[in-house]
């Protein structure tokens, strides 16, 4: 299995690709990540690759896997991100 990509290399890709310098395709994610920030509260959409959502998960019943006692996990927002049909398409 190939090593993740760091994010230089992923900005030297994403310029090369597109013609255009490192900072600009830096500015460019770093603006694209703002904006799916801003935006995961209603949903976030990034049309071919997925969805931001958040989710309220309800209070439940758990287990410390440690000592095997039974605790209360309390309610919570939690972000998701669900991913499209088509990436799940071309990757699977």
């Amino acid at each position: 299995m190939a090593k993740a990509m760091t994010k230089s290399q992923i900005m030297a890709q994403l310029a090369e690709a597109n013609g255009v310098t490192k900072k600009a395709a830096a500015e460019f994610v770093e603006s694209l990540v703002g904006m799916a920030y801003k935006g995961a509260e209603d949903g976030f959409t990034i049309p071919g690759l997925g969805k931001l959502v958040l989710v309220n998960r309800k209070a439940r019943m758990g287990r410390n896997p440690a000592t095997g006692e039974t605790i209360q996990i309390p309610a919570k927002r939690v972000l998701k991100f669900r991913i499209a049909k088509a990436a799940k398409d071309s990757v699977l």
